[in-house]
């Protein structure tokens, strides 16, 4: 008999899509599993949309909390479930039919060492159209010190996890939301996984991601404090780990979060974002051609768009003078210690 999968959903105002989310995993081809949606404290239709649907599938099972964060939420979910593999996905993505299905297979073709297998995804918009960006990653086996440089699995709904892990790494780091940072839960989770077992990899798009300008994801500030007290956790463990890894990865997500930026157009934040990767290593954003476009792009939107009031318009061009200080301190960094 096919082993039974606890899909983990947390809920949040959700009702726009835990419909859709819902669907997604009901239509799996993969049959055999449980579905815990996890409400956090919302205050609009998610609950009653839920009830509706478990009263026509048996296998969704709702919980309710008050409003305590995304982690808190996706451990009740695991501490109730029964399945011998976790699938945590969240209430705006959807999975494609075969998703779980092949995530198994996978699972059922590697030995014990491999504690996650996970698909590639795309990203989609508030209409489910696909936006044309993606995350395709061939990485596998040890991946945890590529993983520190970057979360090349891209979000939280791309997973499928042996029980076993859970009971050896515990769950998801509730610690963040109480220091005012989100976010990099999964990215924490995944990580702590890695240093015990193996990745493996469905190569299938098979997932799709929602961007959605005011989702938590779209609190930058807040997911890099979450970044960064996610290294600092990992470099107290791993001093051996040369610091070289975690500059980039602080420096990669700092570029992440001014490319998002830019794509909502706020160009005093790509601006910001921008300077901040050049802060945390300036080797590796000279290098990416996303830093110049970024700044060009930004610039030119700074100087066109319509001026509002005068104390904004001193913000834009401090960020600017801050930007470029930055740049040319650290060219003339580089250029002294070339020698």
């Amino acid at each position: 008999m096919n082993p039974l999968i606890s899909v983990i959903i947390p809920a949040y105002n959700a009702e726009k899509f835990i419909s859709r989310t819902l669907e997604s995993v009901l239509s799996q081809t993969y049959e055999n599993i449980e579905v815990l949606v996890i409400d956090d404290g919302s205050d609009d239709k998610t609950v009653e949309i839920v009830q509706s649907l478990a009263q026509k599938d048996s296998r969704i099972i709702l919980f309710q909390q008050q409003n305590s964060g995304v982690a808190v939420a996706r451990n009740l979910g695991i501490n109730k479930s029964q399945g011998e593999f976790i699938a945590p996905i969240d209430a705006d993505d959807i999975w494609y039919p075969q998703n779980l299905e092949k995530q198994v297979r996978c699972m059922k073709q590697s030995d014990s060492s491999v504690g996650l297998v996970y698909s590639w995804s795309v990203d989609i918009n508030e209409q489910e159209k696909l936006t044309g960006n993606f995350r395709a990653s061939s990485i596998e086996g040890d991946v945890f010190t590529t993983l520190i440089c970057h979360n090349f699995l891209g979000n939280a709904s791309s997973t499928l996890i042996r029980r076993n892990c859970l009971e050896k790494i515990g769950g998801y780091n509730s610690k963040f939301k109480a220091q005012n940072a989100q976010g990099c839960e999964d990215w924490d989770f995944y990580l702590r996984i890695a240093e015990h077992f193996q990745f493996k990899v469905v190569p299938e798009f098979l997932v799709g991601y929602r961007k959605i300008a005011n989702s938590m994801s779209g609190d930058y500030n807040k997911m890099a404090k979450s970044h960064n007290l996610m290294l600092k956790e990992i470099q107290k463990k791993h001093p051996e780990i040369s610091t070289v890894f975690y500059r980039l990865s602080k420096s990669s997500f700092y570029m992440y979060l001014a490319q998002q930026s830019s794509v909502y157009k706020n160009h005093h934040k790509t601006l910001y974002w921008l300077s901040q990767a050049l802060k945390a290593d300036f080797i590796t954003p000279i290098f990416r051609i996303g830093l110049y476009t970024l700044t060009i792009k930004s610039l030119l939107g700074l100087i066109t768009q319509p001026q509002d009031i005068t104390i904004y318009n001193f913000d834009k061009r401090r960020l600017v003078r801050i930007y470029f200080k930055i740049l040319l301190g650290r060219a003339f960094h580089l250029l002294l210690h070339s020698k």
